[in-house]
């Protein structure tokens, strides 16, 4: 084992020795993986669970609980005697040998593995440490830039990309000499993950909720009348034309404007904005030939593909769109009912989508809406803009997580 005389540029106080460095062929053995497909998996009968490739790169994060039910069984049919030996415990690491993308070699740390036993399936290379490593830190070492930098002049192919055990052997595997700086580090990000975790599910509630307030605060299947309402409210909702409640406005070309100081929303300006769109990566001048569109107004595109990813959002100042974009400016309806009507019914279900998806005027002024009086309209507006502030609060504080992990494994490991 040698000495690494670098440092991580973040580190626990108290701790100044070296790191140790040596080839992963030097304190790891192999284990033997299986090549059995999803068909001879299930998630119903317990017997010895399979890890596969495609759950490393798509599923699992670095450390892996062995409860964890995402983990599918191995049919029990199957003759397993031969991999006896390569049943996996804590601390092994399974590496992933294949992927599409830049996630070849991705690695997962097992944690709490208890009967059913694991193995490593399909495209997987499982192997054991020979010595001593703090829990946890192995699996975010391997899948941090320190690492990972080194996977890359190993990778072959060129649609699919894959990496050997031979390449693997040669990598080098740094770590601090002691293991509990080791247990340190890995129970640091061990708490990151499990923040991570925790605002993703509550995400995923705020998500379900909206979705259900959407179903009960709506009229379904051609009723006039919603299975949840506000008190007060008792009137059967009308059905008009969209065409009746809105001023429609579509974009102008690039070459209408010289430089300024106005918003001019291009499509890929959505991909940056949740509900309120209030920037763009083009700034114009204000032109009285150009279509302004009012702050309040419903944004989204008008033709291509992201008609088919409903990316609609409500304009947060006044404006300007692109040829490619379209707005609904609210006339007789609570604009953030409109976007919330819009939003949930889909571009889709109002584009033109034989061909090349597209809205026109065509496609929006007949279409048949059902309204509520405008105040009830004001209230169920409210609560789905409440509802998307909140959302958009833990996606926002999910995303410093992500950034703050990302920024931890690149600078607390040499």
């Amino acid at each position: 084992m040698a000495k690494n005389n670098k440092m991580p540029a973040i580190r626990f106080s108290g701790y100044t020795d070296t790191w140790e460095q040596c080839k992963l062929g030097e304190i790891f053995e192999y284990l033997q993986n299986n090549t059995l497909s999803r068909d001879s998996l299930n998630y119903k009968n317990p017997n010895i669970k399979n890890i596969h490739y495609g759950d490393i790169l798509v599923k699992f994060d670095e450390i892996l609980d062995g409860s964890n039910k995402d983990i599918p069984y191995i049919n029990s049919e199957l003759d397993l005697s031969k991999f006896s030996k390569s049943l996996l415990r804590d601390g092994d690491i399974i590496f992933s040998d294949t992927a599409e993308d830049d996630t070849v070699g991705k690695a997962i740390e097992l944690q709490n593995v208890n009967a059913p036993f694991i193995l490593g399936g399909l495209h997987t290379i499982p192997c054991r440490p020979l010595i001593p490593f703090g829990k946890g830190y192995l699996g975010n070492f391997l899948n941090s830039d320190s690492y990972r930098l080194q996977l890359r002049p190993l990778v072959q192919g060129i649609k699919v990309s894959s990496i050997s055990k031979s390449a693997l052997k040669d990598t080098m595997i740094e770590y601090p000499k002691t293991l509990d700086e080791q247990e340190k580090i890995g129970s640091l990000f061990y708490y990151i993950a499990k923040m991570i975790t925790l605002h993703q599910r509550k995400l995923e509630k705020l998500k379900l909720t909206k979705k259900a307030l959407l179903q009960k605060l709506f009229p379904q299947n051609g009723s006039k009348f919603p299975e949840l309402r506000f008190k007060g409210f008792t009137a059967a909702w009308e059905q008009r034309k969209l065409g009746e409640f809105v001023k429609i406005v579509s974009g102008d070309a690039p070459s209408t404007f010289i430089s300024g100081n106005c918003v001019y929303v291009k499509v890929d300006d959505l991909n940056y904005s949740d509900r309120i769109q209030l920037s763009s990566s083009n700034l114009v001048n204000a032109n009285p030939k150009a279509h302004l569109v009012n702050q309040g107004a419903t944004i989204f595109p008008k033709r291509g593909a992201a008609i088919m990813t409903n990316k609609v959002r409500i304009m947060g100042k006044d404006g300007y769109l692109d040829t490619n974009m379209m707005a609904l400016i609210p006339e007789e309806i609570d604009k953030d009912f409109l976007f919330t009507f819009i939003q949930k019914t889909g571009l889709y279900k109002i584009a033109d989508t034989s061909t090349i998806p597209q809205i026109n005027n065509k496609h929006i002024e007949p279409y048949m809406i059902q309204v509520p009086s405008e105040k009830e309209q004001a209230y169920i507006g409210v609560v789905f803009k409440k509802i998307d502030k909140i959302i958009t609060l833990h996606q926002r504080k999910l995303e410093m997580l992500k950034n703050v992990k990302k920024g931890l494994l690149q600078k607390m490991f040499v």
